[in-house]
């Protein structure tokens, strides 16, 4: 059996995921990677067969998704191009994280695409969403990798092809502990401008980690870090609690290390205000915009801010031979009793 896995290269969460879920694949099937998106700052452990330039969103360094950076940096003749390119006939089905080159591979030679992701977790009605929902953005997590199966992962069982959330190794072989700094992972904004916010703050110290940071720097009680994957991981090991968007894979490992979490949603990022919804049920702390009032959220978080648990994590080895069956069996999919929901 042979398998071509998809992984959309834009943010932290699919990477991640991909290091759980290939290794477990490989045991049962041989396969393949193709990572799309250009502006990543992880990498995959183990061989990347292709890379394409796919489609990633842009932020604006104040908090928001950049619509017209976004716009301008979309190549759709490089994307068809990447879409044929693709050696789709080599492959028994496509395993796919949110991932539009393979989807939409998959889905013109009509083999089957398996979609395993916190994106696809949405296609059931059941997933928490904001007060506002947004049509637009609904018909985008439909429609932008299409798949023929879906498997979700979410904080909670909450439809019956969600899976809880898959937690990578690194993470699970961590021995937390509360420290006194406190760890910010906010991807959409300056870090300067941060550094100035967290600087007002002396109680603790203030670990920035940002994709804009080159080499680290400390400046009073903030220090500003880039992302890499051994200091934020010592970071966020002993961390009191963590700042960070509301990304779905770092806020579920923040429940799972037991620390307190303030989570600000990427402003007109769907997903992310999803996200946020679901963490507001569970009891946590979200801050939509850091304005004039955010000092004394801060105040009042770092006092009162509450631990959350996430009641079970994803089993990898039972989850493999989920994606196995659901690719062997086909179009047969939770997907198409959901496309009633959607109309």
């Amino acid at each position: 059996m042979k398998i071509l896995y998809g992984v959309q290269g834009t943010g932290h969460g699919h990477i991640s995921r991909a290091k759980v879920v290939l290794p477990k694949l490989r045991e049962l099937a041989e396969v393949d990677v193709l990572i799309s998106g250009y502006n990543f700052h992880l990498e995959l452990d183990g061989p990347v067969a292709y890379k394409a330039r796919g489609i990633s969103l842009n932020y604006d360094n104040k908090g928001s998704v950049d619509f017209l950076e976004t716009a301008l940096n979309l190549k759709p003749v490089k994307f068809l191009q990447d879409i044929q390119k693709v050696p789709i006939s080599e492959y028994d089905f496509i395993v796919n994280d949110f991932e539009p080159v393979t989807a939409w591979a998959a889905q013109a030679a009509e083999i089957p695409c398996v979609a395993i992701s916190h994106q696809a977790s949405f296609l059931s009605g059941k997933a928490p969403r904001p007060q506002r929902k947004s049509l637009m953005a609904e018909g985008v997590l439909k429609h932008f990798a299409p798949c023929t199966t879906a498997i979700g992962s979410h904080y909670l069982r909450y439809d019956d092809f969600i899976e809880p959330p898959i937690i990578r190794r690194q993470i699970r072989d961590l021995s937390p502990s509360l420290g006194g700094h406190i760890t910010v992972y906010l991807p959409a904004y300056d870090h300067q401008t941060l550094c100035s916010i967290f600087n007002q703050l002396k109680s603790v110290e203030w670990h920035v980690f940002s994709p804009a940071c080159e080499s680290a720097y400390q400046k009073s009680n903030v220090r500003v870090f880039p992302v890499g994957k051994d200091s934020f991981l010592k970071s966020f090991e002993s961390c009191l609690g963590i700042i960070s968007s509301t990304g779905f894979e770092t806020t579920s490992e923040a429940l799972f290390l037991g620390k307190k979490l303030l989570t600000i949603p990427i402003r007109n990022q769907y997903e992310q205000l999803c996200n946020a919804a679901a963490l507001l049920k569970l009891g946590g702390d979200v801050v939509y915009t850091i304005n004039g009032k955010f000092k004394s959220r801060l105040e009042n978080w770092l006092q009162n801010g509450k631990v959350l648990q996430i009641p079970e994590i994803s089993n990898d080895a039972d989850l493999a031979k989920k994606i196995i069956e659901a690719g062997t069996k086909g179009n047969t999919s939770p997907h198409r009793k959901l496309e009633k929901a959607y109309g």
